[in-house]
């Protein structure tokens, strides 16, 4: 399996993940976020293949995640509906998300990129 970057073309932080692939070489499938947001399905093997918390995966700082209060909320909810509520609506996802189908990263670290992508 090739490397896939769900990112969203007006994001700079994926704009820069993706000029770093570039720059190394590291070929990959670019995929709007938000017009073909992540299953459910596929946010569940993400975040399990991830090692990461659950919430790691909401973009926090977003306008979308402010509007639904889930910093209230996220709490009450269930990972299967966090997983579907993510899969709505691709502006609550945390971008870019950078996966081979064994290795997950979630926005744009340099250092993490080198450890984790310079060898594709």
């Amino acid at each position: 399996m090739g490397v896939t970057v769900y990112q969203y073309p007006k994001c700079s932080t994926c704009r820069n993940a993706l000029k770093w692939l570039d720059e190394h070489g590291v070929s990959y499938e670019a995929v709007n976020i938000v017009e073909a947001p992540p299953t459910s399905t596929t946010l569940k093997e993400l975040h399990q293949k991830s090692g990461l918390p659950l919430k790691a995966f909401f973009n926090t700082s977003g306008k979308k995640y402010r509007e639904l209060d889930l910093k209230n909320k996220l709490s009450e909810m269930s990972d299967e509906e966090q997983y579907q509520l993510l899969a709505s609506l691709g502006m609550l996802i945390k971008r870019p998300i950078v996966t081979d189908g064994t290795k997950v990263t979630l926005g744009f670290k340099e250092d993490q990129f080198h450890d984790i992508w310079s060898t594709f």
